[in-house]
């Protein structure tokens, strides 16, 4: 995903991080084998997840602003993206676990081919990559069956307001049957974001919109275990 690099940042300060499908699948607890038809990746960075969902048979979709580059400046915000991810991770060492991974070579390798796969794929079907973001995106109403959010919304809590994220739920699921948002937690110190409680209960009342935070299989930041489920209430089961 794009990250904004600092409380200001502008379109030139975007970092740009690639994750793996196999990464998104336990963010976001998917069953590979039942997948949904459409599925809605924002905002997606450099994540390998539509190219490999693509080739699973999904109609698959990302949505980032950093789709407005060309290929080299891409490359370089790649780069970028990678070495300030790492100083993040050295400066809150003792915040993270590798046991997911197994090692931090492992990390690495499937952030490098998530990178390729995601590239090859920017090349080859630029029509799956959209150039926009949140709070505003270019879809029709229930364009998707879900739509996936990783490391933006709370991640960045301390740069997007609690409004923004009311009003980035609620285009989500105008945009998508479900949704589902990971992690819930502060980047770097990985503290509790203070107003996702009252969030929910906003969400409940004014817009009719249901959530609920599950754990899933995957802990890398430590304390950052849990999703957030969100439906519509004439979508929840």
């Amino acid at each position: 995903m794009s990250t904004p690099a600092g409380p200001s940042a502008s379109d030139d300060d975007i970092l740009v991080s690639s994750r793996s499908f196999l990464e998104y699948q336990a963010f976001f607890d998917l069953d590979p084998q039942r997948l949904p038809a459409r599925i809605l990746d924002c905002c997606a960075g450099a994540s390998g997840f539509v190219a490999e969902a693509q080739v699973r048979g999904v109609d698959a979709v990302a949505v980032d602003p950093i789709y407005s580059l060309d290929a080299d400046s891409l490359a370089v915000r790649l780069t970028a993206g990678a070495a300030s991810g790492t100083s993040m991770i050295d400066a809150n060492s003792d915040r993270f676990s590798f046991d997911w991974y197994g090692t931090p070579e492992r990390r690495a390798e499937m952030r490098r081919l998530a990178q390729s796969a995601f590239l090859a794929d920017h090349r080859a079907s630029p029509e799956r990559y959209v150039d926009a973001a949140l709070p505003e995106l270019p879809f029709a109403d229930a364009s998707f069956d879900l739509a996936l959010c990783s490391h933006l919304l709370f991640t960045w809590a301390t740069h997007l307001d609690e409004q923004w994220h009311v009003d980035a739920l609620v285009e989500l699921c105008r945009v998508a049957a479900e949704v589902r948002v990971f992690p819930l937690v502060l980047q770097g110190a990985g503290r509790p974001v203070a107003f996702l409680p009252r969030l929910q209960l906003h969400l409940r009342e004014a817009f009719g919109i249901q959530s609920e935070v599950v754990a899933v299989p995957y802990e890398f930041q430590v304390g950052a275990h849990h999703m957030l489920r969100l439906q519509r209430q004439d979508q929840a089961q």
